[in-house]
């Protein structure tokens, strides 16, 4: 009996593809470099060969898989497999789905590649058990996954739940999506890099710079946290914003959703209370339902790097809903 799926998680960097069993449990990975720009058809072979590479070392073969699932970054239509559009690839109606099962021989299902993520937080990880839960990822931009009564939430378009694009501060910074300030642009894990090197060029006696042995290029969110542990009072205040943008994005997504469930992830979730402690104080007096007997749950994802490979894995049991 087939007991075994495939997950591929496609990102702009890497490509991974990882074996998952039954219990969720990703049982072996094969990655390989994106290496962007790249025709269609390159990026193809790419996820074929990792799936057939990362088989192999798992003494498996195609006849033991259910099915074949994809994250891909972009607006995709799952239940066509098309990745209508692709921004950071520069793809358009891109028919993944139907390319990958001729190369593969099997069943393959295509998922946006936030929303595989959650999926994968839902079944495995921090939201296991919710039957609503938003899954936030603060990483190079914010990438959200929305579950609504057990299933995916895309909208009519396949392109909903992209929660890193409302807007928290009227006439703000300018996003790469055309609007000015975006939630991303203040709270994900690269804004807040980007303030701190703002902030350590103008102020040279910062703690942060020898944090980063003198070089820009080595600042990233965690710098700030490090720095704010030390005493560096500039440090904290960076901080300190930073957490109150997520904390106005995060209750705007609860008063929204009201799901049992939020989780967090990215690497500037691993702070932990440090995060999250201070944000809960403010959906503490900012929830609408702040007086009700259910309240929404926040919380650290669990599954990290592999949330997105699980959830991409098992996208063939959002069929049977």
């Amino acid at each position: 009996m087939k007991k075994y799926t495939i997950g591929v998680d496609l990102g702009g960097t890497t490509i991974t593809a990882g074996v998952v069993n039954e219990e969720f449990q990703v049982i072996h990975t094969c990655t390989c470099p994106t290496d962007l720009p790249q025709p269609e058809e390159v990026i193809e072979g790419k996820i074929a060969n990792l799936c057939r590479q990362v088989l192999v070392e798992c003494n498996l073969t195609m006849e033991d898989l259910l099915w074949i699932g994809i994250g891909s970054p972009g607006s995709v239509n799952s239940k066509t497999g098309v990745v209508d559009f692709n921004a950071n690839f520069g793809y358009r109606e891109w028919n993944l789905k139907a390319k990958m099962e001729k190369l593969l021989g099997c069943v393959v299902y295509v998922e946006n590649d936030a929303n595989a993520a959650a999926y994968g937080e839902y079944i495995a990880g921090g939201a296991q058990g919710a039957r609503y839960a938003v899954v936030i990822t603060l990483g190079t931009g914010i990438g959200a996954g929305v579950i609504i009564d057990g299933k995916i939430f895309a909208g009519f378009n396949y392109a909903g739940a992209e929660l890193g694009h409302m807007v928290i501060q009227k006439d703000g910074r300018l996003c790469k999506c055309g609007r000015n300030g975006c939630w991303e642009k203040y709270a994900s894990a690269s804004a807040l890099a980007e303030d701190v090197k703002s902030a350590m060029m103008a102020h040279p006696d910062s703690i942060m710079w020898k944090l980063v042995d003198g070089d820009l290029n080595k600042v990233g969110a965690k710098t700030a946290f490090d720095a704010m542990q030390a005493g560096d009072e500039l440090a904290t205040a960076l901080v300190n914003k930073f957490i109150e943008h997520v904390a106005c994005g995060l209750v705007n997504v609860v008063n929204i959703f009201q799901p049992e469930v939020v989780c967090v992830g990215g690497g500037v979730s691993k702070q932990g209370e440090v995060l999250l402690g201070p944000i809960r104080k403010t959906l503490g007096w900012e929830d609408y339902a702040r007086d009700g007997k259910h309240r929404t749950t926040l919380k650290c994802a669990q599954l990290f790097n592999d949330a997105g490979v699980v959830g991409a894995a098992w996208l063939g049991n959002q069929e049977k809903l």
